[in-house]
């Protein structure tokens, strides 16, 4: 499943090892609020990165985006890409890192993401390419909570004129402990790691199925935690670290030990991820990127309708 992947990393970790200094973080939070980007705009070692999606309406970049921001929308930027014929997926790590260093990100840089906010799903793009960052080994990564929605709800000012980044080099420190493949997802219950199912219940409960997976249920073992608990939409702000202690002792699952999540893409299980791991704080989650897509492709691998 990874084959791909390592065979970047091979290419680009190896080579860079030991080189790729951390940024100087201005911030160890994952979550920040529209304050605290204000304040920080004039800051050069920060990128602000508007990764909203293009709508029927036009380029809500072009309409009016927070100052200095680089546009590198979700759907249309490539951070994801197919992979083995799975969709949803990492891509190649040279392919990401030289898109990365496209935005004017360096191993220096504090990056800044912000996605729409509109809701839960939506957020979703945001955590995934937290994810991606963090998988990449760049720690000075966080995410506007609320997204472009908080900044306009604060009455921030945003800008039409676009932003074209300088290229620069940004060099990739592989973390595979944050991605789980198949063969980790079909040890886990022998391992007593706890899988965390982070699709709607009628998907869990085999009722309902995405059209790019291949057959109805879950992972055997699995528990499920919808996305969508884990962010107010009518707040527009992701969920505090108590609360999602109680979506976890809710869902029998236990806050420290080692968990996978998994959805359909790779894209609500990034939500549980940042829940579980950034904001909770249980630093023994990883996330299976190709989730049920990869899973169920392959008839071989057990699935269950949990009741």
């Amino acid at each position: 499943m990874r084959s791909l992947i390592l065979s970047a990393v091979a290419a680009v970790t190896f080579a860079f090892a030991g080189s790729a200094a951390q940024a100087e973080r201005l911030t160890e939070k994952p979550l920040v609020d529209a304050n605290w980007v204000a304040d920080n705009l004039d800051n050069p070692s920060m990128v602000v990165v508007d990764i909203r999606s293009l709508t029927k309406d036009g380029n809500p970049y072009e309409a009016g985006h927070i100052p200095g921001a680089v546009f590198a929308p979700y759907g249309k930027f490539g951070w994801r890409a197919k992979v083995n014929d799975v969709v949803g997926m990492l891509p190649p790590v040279d392919v990401i890192s030289k898109r990365i260093g496209a935005l004017g990100i360096d191993n220096d840089k504090q990056v800044v993401v912000v996605p729409a906010g509109q809701n839960s799903s939506d957020f979703g793009s945001a955590t995934r390419v937290y994810w991606t960052f963090k998988v990449l080994g760049h720690d000075a990564v966080t995410i506007l909570d609320g997204g472009q929605r908080a900044w306009l709800a604060a009455g921030k000012e945003v800008s039409a004129d676009p932003v074209v980044p300088k290229a620069v080099a940004f060099n990739a420190n592989f973390r595979p402990e944050l991605v789980a493949t198949a063969d980790d997802v079909a040890k886990a219950r022998a391992e007593g790691v706890a899988l965390v199912d982070a699709r709607p219940v009628s998907q869990f409960k085999g009722e309902a199925k995405s059209g790019v997976v291949a057959r109805p249920g879950a992972v055997p073992g699995a528990k499920n935690i919808p996305q969508s608990k884990f962010y107010n939409d009518q707040d527009g702000a992701f969920v505090a670290a108590d609360v999602i202690e109680n979506l976890v002792a809710d869902a029998g699952v236990s806050k420290d030990s080692k968990e996978i999540t998994y959805c359909n893409t790779g894209h609500w299980a990034s939500v549980a991820w940042f829940g579980l791991s950034e904001v909770m704080g249980n630093k023994n989650t990883a996330m299976y990127d190709g989730s049920m897509t990869e899973w169920a492709a392959d008839p071989n691998r057990e699935m269950v309708i949990p009741e």
